[in-house]
């Protein structure tokens, strides 16, 4: 038993998922169309990309093999594809799962009726918060009401609130002018009186000041998420004696619920980073399970085919610095929660399939197959670790 780690490409899905169609997803298709629209010029960007999407090292490691694009001419991982079980399309969900407990009931949502919002909730959180007002309540892209409302929001001193088709309450506010502490301090309230209506996560969205006059997010996001109905693969492990390294939103995600230690970076690259970093210091049976956000956060819910293509090249290029850090009895696993795919009607997720590449010292490179629940993730990585069975999903080590 080595360490085990944990890689999730927020919303890289590799095509729609056997019941796509209940989500309105049929034909959606991250990974596919991102390359497709890069084989046809269409993801070029003079000093950014250009060309043929080039992901060496994810392919070497069985990705195009996973998504049906064919087989590597060398291959140095195993591979395979996961459908998700859970109810939803949303991030808790798909983290939950990978980490073995599926998500079996039916999330909130706020309907795309303006204001989206209750009544009852919004003069509720009023009254707690002692605020003047809320901005915007309604279904909305984040960088857009930021933009629209952000002078707005500083001018009144009333926060922005907005939804989507996730079940989630997003709370934006200016970082100096409305304070950050105060604005955790009023999605904690918001937590609280959501709980009742089943909403998964509460996030925080502060945004500042840009040289050129207009607004930007931080990367002093927080999500309030309710607990796991059940224990997950990191609890398990730190009742088994060993430490769970979140990198990113891996803490927010479970509620800090088996959460050893948090690791923050502003950025892919920059959690790139701090995920070396828990390589250095993790120990054998020590788990690292690292979020990488800005696949969706900045170019799937944005459209960014573009951004998306850089940003899974950036992330490839990055790779052989992990794969030096392994050591003998090492287990990694890179995977995704949803899909989100640039090109598809719609800014929200997507129902699709994800990717599992496992790779390490001493796997031996194969294929898996397609596998019905994410929870078969989880259940690898315990079995790597000599952790019991759990109650979802069935190892393929």
């Amino acid at each position: 038993m080595g360490r085990a780690l944990l890689l999730v490409m927020d919303s890289f899905g590799i095509g729609q998922a056997p019941d796509a169609g209940a989500y309105g997803d049929l034909g959606a298709d991250t990974y596919g169309h991102i390359a497709q629209a890069a084989a046809h010029g269409e993801a070029d960007r003079p000093g950014l990309r250009q060309g043929p999407l080039r992901l060496p090292n994810l392919c070497a490691l069985g990705l195009d093999a996973a998504a049906g694009r064919g087989a590597p001419a060398s291959l140095r991982g195993r591979y395979g594809s996961a459908s998700e079980v859970s109810r939803g399309k949303d991030t808790p969900s798909g983290h939950w799962e990978i980490a073995g407990v599926p998500v079996s009931f039916d999330w909130g949502y706020f309907p795309r009726s303006v204001p989206a919002l209750p009544a009852a909730l919004t003069a509720a959180l009023v009254q707690e918060a002692g605020l003047p007002g809320f901005l915007g309540n309604r279904h909305a892209s984040g960088t857009e009401i930021v933009a629209e409302l952000g002078a707005d929001s500083v001018a009144s001193g009333k926060p922005i609130v907005y939804t989507s088709a996730d079940s989630v309450l997003q709370i934006a506010a200016h970082e100096a002018h409305f304070g950050l502490e105060r604005l955790y301090g009023l999605c904690t309230i918001a937590r609280r009186q959501v709980d009742a209506l089943r909403i998964g996560r509460v996030i925080a969205r502060p945004f500042t000041d840009t040289p050129s006059g207009g607004f930007t997010r931080t990367a002093n996001r927080r999500d309030y998420s309710v607990p796991p109905p059940e224990p997950t693969l990191a609890d398990r492990v730190v009742a088994a004696g060993g430490k769970v390294i979140g990198i990113g939103k891996i803490g927010d995600i479970f509620a800090h619920r088996g959460i050893s230690e948090t690791r923050k970076g502003a950025g892919n690259m920059a959690l790139f980073d701090a995920m070396l970093g828990a390589m250095d210091d993790a120990r054998d049976g020590d788990l690292i399970f690292a979020n990488f956000v800005e696949f969706d956060s900045l170019f799937g819910h944005r459209r960014d085919v573009v951004g998306y293509a850089a940003a899974l090249e950036a992330f490839d290029a990055r790779l052989p610095e992990l794969f030096a850090r392994l050591r003998p009895g090492d287990l990694a696993v890179i995977t995704a929660d949803h899909g989100c795919d640039p090109t598809f009607a719609g800014t929200d997720h997507t129902r699709e399939n994800v990717p599992i590449l496992m790779f390490g010292p001493g796997i031996q490179p194969g294929a898996i197959g397609h596998r019905d629940s994410f929870a078969d993730i989880g259940e690898s990585v315990a079995a790597h670790l000599g952790l019991a069975p759990g109650r979802h999903g069935h190892s393929f080590l």
